[in-house]
């Protein structure tokens, strides 16, 4: 499966520019349904709709990632964080993956199987894991 790129919030590219957004915040990254409102316009983690349920190996709010920040004239964003749920006693699906603040701003989100799009599922005693690019979650040059 190939997850799609991260596409940024409308919200994380102002707040990206004017320097109030990736400092020293805690991060995690979380596992929503095909019917979640996540999109462009989203802004806060409270905001968005049908995270998959506490349940099945899953914990809402999702994963801790640290975010770290490399170079100087070009600046890459990268984690090298696990990003992984094992299902227990059911199922986890899930549609897109979101990383946000967890004082609350939605950073980026992406689809976790960019062909179709489709749904990704993780029966009982299986992983879903995030794996992020080796070039980084992004760069800025």
């Amino acid at each position: 499966m190939a997850a799609g790129t991260w596409t940024f919030t409308n919200g994380a590219r102002t707040s990206l520019s004017n320097g109030t957004f990736l400092d020293a915040d805690t991060y995690k990254v979380g596992l929503f349904l095909s019917t979640s409102n996540i999109g462009a316009a989203s802004t806060t983690y409270a905001g968005l709709t049908n995270e998959h349920a506490n349940a099945n190996g899953y914990t809402t709010g999702g994963n801790a990632v640290t975010l770290s920040r490399t170079g100087t004239t070009t600046v890459t964003f990268d984690t090298t964080d696990p990003t992984a749920w094992t299902a227990s006693g059911g199922s986890i699906v899930a549609r897109f993956g979101v990383l946000y603040e967890v004082s609350g701003n939605v950073v980026a989100y992406f689809l976790l199987e960019a062909v179709g799009p489709a749904d990704v599922t993780a029966t009982t005693g299986n992983t879903l894991s995030i794996v992020i690019n080796a070039s980084g979650v992004f760069t800025l040059a």
